[in-house]
């Protein structure tokens, strides 16, 4: 089997959303998917790694995954090189299932688990939906859209969206409430009245739930080591399951500092390319939960490799997904194929609303537990609608 052609597919409604399908000779077409600058993905693909790619075996994953990132400029990111190569690495595996009849998840080893605990990330309908990547500039809320414009409830009725939550049995939320005073700040202080707001919704779910919901803390590596640690003081009488990303990720030290200053574990990172950076902070102590994006680290193939790192350090794994669906589906097979998973990351404003628009099928996500799909490789295609868009973009490299 050969690789004839690689072919990339964009809207400008969904404009952070790049699709990859990797054509082979056998007929087998397999589907990947990455997130964020998704024209300058595309133009590395077909400029760069096309070349690369073309009449190779697509069964070779692991040296095709060496290759796509055997490039100066790709040293261990989450920039343009790493996403688009983990966006082919999905379309891989896809054809790999495809090609054996089976799920990815059995490819990557079988199930470790027949269903995996889930938690909402507290994001609404239009949440990253534009080009905007700022922090608090991509919130975009559109309550009018449906029931779960969960960014603004948390933000203003955290305990109301906590009970909601609770009621569909989903027993744990991430809200990032710090995110307006650190703009306001560029993260470099926090005034007592900031610190005030922030601290509401956590009083509020407290207040209306007590202890039955878990809330994960996202900061965006926005603060300063100061004002991190300050922050993580004051919220620890709200105990909270873990404080993701407070400070930039380009300083083992630091976070190493950061992680002793507080009894909360710290998660982290989405923003972390490849296992390399991964190995420094859990050497150091730095990381309690390991978090990657696999449309943005080097895709299933580097995935598993950074889960059994973790595993190695007595850490558990918690995949990341705020970002498109065919990244979120690639996530689910890789929770429940790896045995030291903690919880999957999900967002039903998502999976409810406009990921529909875009594929074939959702897993399926019941009383707070997320199941094996069923088919063939990523068990997900691109519906035939999206082919049809008046704003679709398009671009083939072939043989």
């Amino acid at each position: 089997m050969k690789i004839t052609k690689v072919e990339t597919l964009r809207t400008d409604e969904f404009s952070n959303v790049l699709w990859v399908r990797v054509h082979t000779d056998a007929g087998i077409v397999g589907l990947g998917e990455t997130f964020y600058g998704a024209a300058s993905v595309e133009a590395h693909i077909h400029d760069t790694l096309a070349s690369r790619l073309l009449g190779r075996d697509p069964l070779r994953i692991e040296a095709l995954n060496k290759e796509l990132v055997n490039l100066p400029m790709a040293q261990s990111s989450t920039g343009v090189e790493y996403r688009a190569a983990s966006a082919i690495d999905l379309a891989l595996w896809d054809i790999f299932g495809k090609h054996c009849g089976q799920p990815v998840h059995q490819m990557l080893g079988g199930l470790c688990h027949d269903k995996v605990r889930v938690y909402n990330t507290c994001a609404g309908y239009g949440y990253v939906r534009s080009n905007r990547i700022k922090p608090v500039d991509t919130w975009n809320f559109k309550a009018a859209e449906g029931p779960y414009e969960d960014l603004q409830a948390f933000m203003t009725d955290a305990g109301v969206l906590a009970e909601s939550l609770l009621a569909q049995g989903i027993s744990g939320m991430k809200i990032w409430p710090f995110d307006p005073a650190a703009i306001e700040t560029n993260g470099l202080y926090i005034t007592a009245e900031q610190m005030k707001r922030a601290v509401e919704p956590f009083e509020k779910i407290r207040k209306a739930v007590g202890s039955r919901i878990e809330i994960m803390v996202e900061f965006h590596c926005l603060w300063n080591l100061p004002s991190a640690k300050k922050i993580a003081k004051v919220l620890e009488d709200y105990s909270p399951t873990w404080y993701e990303d407070p400070i930039r990720m380009n300083s083992v030290t630091t976070l190493a500092e950061y992680a002793r200053a507080t009894d909360v574990w710290v998660c982290a990172s989405e923003t972390l390319g490849s296992r390399w950076p991964y190995k420094d902070f859990l050497e150091a102590g730095a990381i309690h939960v390991v978090m990657a994006d696999l449309c943005w680290t080097g895709g299933l193939t580097e995935g598993r490799k950074i889960a059994a790192l973790a595993e190695t350090y007595h850490r558990p794994y918690a995949p990341h997904d705020c970002t498109g669906p065919v990244g979120f589906i690639a996530a689910i097979h890789s929770s429940l194929s790896n045995p030291n998973t903690l919880i999957q990351e999900s967002v039903r404003a998502f999976y409810t609303g406009w990921y529909k628009e875009l594929v074939t099928a959702m897993p399926r996500i019941e009383n707070g537990y997320v199941y094996p799909m069923e088919g063939t490789g990523l068990c997900v295609e691109l519906l035939p609608q999206v082919f049809e868009r008046p704003d679709l973009h398009v671009r083939s490299s072939s043989l």
